[in-house]
């Protein structure tokens, strides 16, 4: 399987998602590849941790009918590029089809 360059397999059905954030957007989206991270705009904004609650709920609920079970973030928590690390992906072809949307 050929992955974009934003994300990285780490295990049997791991994977290591990297992304740009652009918080206070109209609305919360994914918005292509920025560089070597996939931009994601989010609706929330970057006050008190509310862009990356936004973050994590986007991601669960637009990966979720791949298969995605966790998702946790690892780094970035005050930056807008973050890692995002995906856990039991139930299916890995449909994870890439909804990435590149």
């Amino acid at each position: 399987m050929d992955l974009p360059i934003y994300l990285a397999a780490k295990g049997s059905g791991a994977f290591l998602l990297r992304v740009r954030v652009q918080p206070k957007a109209s609305r919360s989206a994914f918005a292509g590849e920025q560089g070597d991270r996939l931009k994601v705009r989010i609706a929330a904004p970057p006050v008190d941790g509310a862009a990356n609650e936004e973050l994590l709920a986007f991601l669960k609920k637009a990966l979720r009918p791949a298969g995605v079970r966790e998702l946790a973030l690892v780094r970035g928590d005050t930056s807008r590029e973050k890692d995002v690390a995906l856990g039991n992906v139930a299916d890995p072809a449909l994870l890439l089809s909804i990435l590149k949307g």
